[in-house]
């Protein structure tokens, strides 16, 4: 069945981007491999029963600002001047002006557009000394040389969010500032801009995950999760009746450092798992409780469209690992590496009365085809520089067929700079020369059937075995030609 969305009411749109959630922190993604479950995500697995799940769906990059990129402008991240990451918030923008982003699409499809949580990349701040140049940083250890009362642009203003609640660096890094539509918004009336320091950050128990560096004297993390989610609801229950929103909330969970709240919507979170790490998936989990809850509340639940994924794969962390959860479930490694376990990713679509529940997909996909599928959704066709890689998966959500969307799919690790080629099952690692900046110095690494050996066992890797040189040879080729090229990698 062809979708005519606007013979009926638009529906709302909330994209959920979790920060370094794998596959096995998921208990309804878990439960398909192993009955032993640590931790339970009940709200994430209700999402999953009442729609959509994909099985092979994979982040951009095995690292979060990468991943961040492609998802905004759904292009694969080696399109960007940092195709392997920009990393602080005082850094150049990855995104050009002219770029078509989630929040400019749906804006153009006439819906009030919000942004919420970790921004994740690049944007601009005024000098403190000099109000007329945007502040650049030197990457030294400590940048105090900042107006960080004020986003100066790049932000999600300028990527088309009407609204937005901002955190350039998540929890985990400089400036340790909370945005409201760009401003600074203090988190208590004594709030001044100071100097966070790790010291102080001891004082309430949180060990800074980057920097020391500038920040509203109030900051702690332990309550930015609860601040977020609660925005988030607001919004939702101020949204008008006949104006569509759409939402991209990018959770602050489960990135370090790890300092889940007290209590969320009346349940315990901190101290009720076997690690802080497993707290925070829950806290992450009862906030997607708490946005389901209010779309439901106001009666607009059945016509909201709600994609959860994450912007990378997860965490491997001692005292989780002690406990038995597996974060990233059957799949080798973890976030940053360029095994399953760190590109791998839950992604799940909910839409009552259009997506069928409990319905399966094995197609493989990239969470950077949202942006293509929320086109699909409003009608609107991607010009030819725009969206490149982003496939339109709104023909699977809706199960008119399962076909292919990628002839292959293109993704990377994180700070180990390998690039990934993933086709019919078998999966290329290649090595980037880190000491050449030009990335043209590229080895091939690794070879896995993941079709036979899904869990990459180094035993069963094939780089070196002559009988697939010619496999190599395809795979290696293939990746350099769609790099050189710029060709489209969506079907």
């Amino acid at each position: 069945m062809a979708l005519n969305m606007f013979a009926q009411q638009k529906p709302n749109v909330i994209v959920i981007l979790a920060d370094d959630i794998g596959v096995g922190d998921i208990s309804y993604y878990r439960n398909m491999n192993s009955d032993d479950t640590v931790l339970k995500t009940p709200a994430l697995d209700a999402l999953a029963k009442e729609g959509i799940v994909f099985t092979d769906a994979h982040s951009p990059a095995a690292l979060c600002a990468p991943s961040r990129y492609a998802l905004m402008t759904g292009n694969n991240c080696y399109r960007s001047y940092a195709p392997w990451g920009v990393w602080g918030a005082y850094q150049p923008s990855p995104i050009e002006p002219s770029q078509l982003t989630l929040g400019k699409l749906m804006k153009n499809a006439g819906y009030s557009t919000a942004f919420f949580g970790k921004w994740g990349f690049g944007m601009d701040f005024l000098k403190k000394d000099d109000s007329t140049q945007i502040y650049r940083s030197p990457r030294k250890k400590v940048e105090l040389d900042v107006d960080v009362r004020k986003i100066a642009g790049k932000g999600p203003k300028d990527n088309g969010f009407d609204y937005s609640i901002t955190f350039p660096s998540g929890i985990q890094n400089v400036p340790y500032v909370v945005y409201e539509n760009e401003s600074w918004m203090p988190l208590n009336p004594k709030s001044e801009i100071g100097y966070i320091s790790q010291e102080n950050m001891t004082k309430i128990g949180v060990k800074l995950d980057k920097d020391e560096g500038l920040g509203d004297t109030y900051w702690d993390p332990h309550n930015m999760g609860p601040l977020l989610v609660n925005k988030a609801v607001n919004f939702i229950k101020n949204s008008k009746a006949n104006q569509p929103f759409f939402m991209y909330y990018c959770a602050l969970a489960v990135h370090l450092p790890h300092s889940p709240s007290k209590t969320l919507n009346g349940k315990t979170i901190s101290g009720s798992t076997p690690s802080h790490h497993l707290d925070m998936v829950k806290e992450l989990d009862v906030q997607m409780e708490m946005l389901v809850q209010t779309l439901k509340e106001k009666g607009i639940y059945d016509n909201t469209i709600i994609i959860f994924t994450s912007d990378n794969g997860g965490l491997l962390r001692k005292e989780t690992i002690k406990s038995g959860h597996q974060s990233n479930d059957i799949y080798r490694g973890g976030k940053n590496q360029p095994y399953e376990g760190g590109h791998r990713v839950p992604f799940i679509a909910s839409w009552p009365g259009k997506i069928k529940s409990q319905s399966l997909s094995k197609t493989p996909v990239l969470g950077l085809d949202i942006l293509g599928t929320l086109a699909g959704l409003t009608n609107q066709k991607l010009a030819e520089n725009q969206g490149i890689d982003s496939a339109n998966l709104l023909p699977i959500l809706l199960g008119e067929n399962n076909n292919k969307v990628h002839p292959y799919l293109i993704a990377q690790s994180g700070t180990g700079k390998e690039g990934i080629i993933i086709k019919d099952g078998w999966k290329l690692i290649i090595n980037f020369d880190k000491k050449d900046k030009s990335d043209l110095t590229r080895t091939p690494m690794a070879l896995f059937n993941l079709n036979e050996n899904i869990e990459e066992h180094e035993k069963q890797n094939l780089i070196n075995n002559s009988k697939y040189k010619a496999k190599v040879d395809l795979l290696f080729n293939l990746y350099n030609e769609t790099r050189e090229s710029g060709v489209k990698t969506k079907i």
